[in-house]
């Protein structure tokens, strides 16, 4: 195989229902600067107006994937070779330290964990919530599956969100 013939890496950017959300495209836009394909898989809740997913769809040129797919439908995405979780909420955190697969995302997340797939975390929780014992609970045991996490985001709108930071932890 040629230079020419190797496929870029394929990223896939989970996205879940925190405002910061509505600026994934910097991070969707920063990947493929670095090369990356991207694939989104949002939360339900995220999927239904927490970011432009038209936007998203046409950036990646590919679908925005909330839902499983059908039995013998293909997959519309090639396997991944990293995931990023940008925002991360309280919610996805502990479902997925927890073992629950009830959604699309969670269940991705919890499949690239079993793979030995490199995941990035860029969590978005306040201090009220980053402060329960479950969630820190959780962080323990997602770190300890080797899952990398940036620095916590208040959702507060005064730090800037470093989406690029996620791309660095999978790096």
């Amino acid at each position: 195989m040629t230079a020419q013939d190797e496929k870029p890496p394929f990223l896939y950017v989970v996205v879940c229902a925190a405002g910061i959300a509505a600026d994934v495209g910097r991070l969707i836009a920063a990947a493929q600067e670095r090369g990356w394909q991207v694939g989104v898989i949002a939360t339900p809740v995220a999927a239904n107006g927490f970011f432009d997913t038209a936007a998203a769809e046409a950036r990646t040129g590919r679908p925005v994937r909330s839902a499983w797919r059908r039995p013998g439908e293909p997959r519309p995405f090639p396997a991944p070779d990293a995931v990023v979780v940008a925002p991360a909420t309280f919610n996805t955190v502990n479902k997925w330290a927890a073992g629950i697969a009830d959604t699309l995302a969670l269940a991705t997340l919890s499949e690239a964990a079993g793979l030995g797939v490199p995941v990035g975390v860029l969590p978005c929780v306040n201090d009220a919530l980053a402060g329960h014992p479950a969630y820190r609970e959780s962080l323990i045991r997602l770190r300890g599956m080797g899952v990398r996490f940036g620095h916590p985001h208040d959702g507060t709108g005064g730090a800037e969100f470093d989406w690029e930071r996620a791309l660095d932890l999978i790096a």
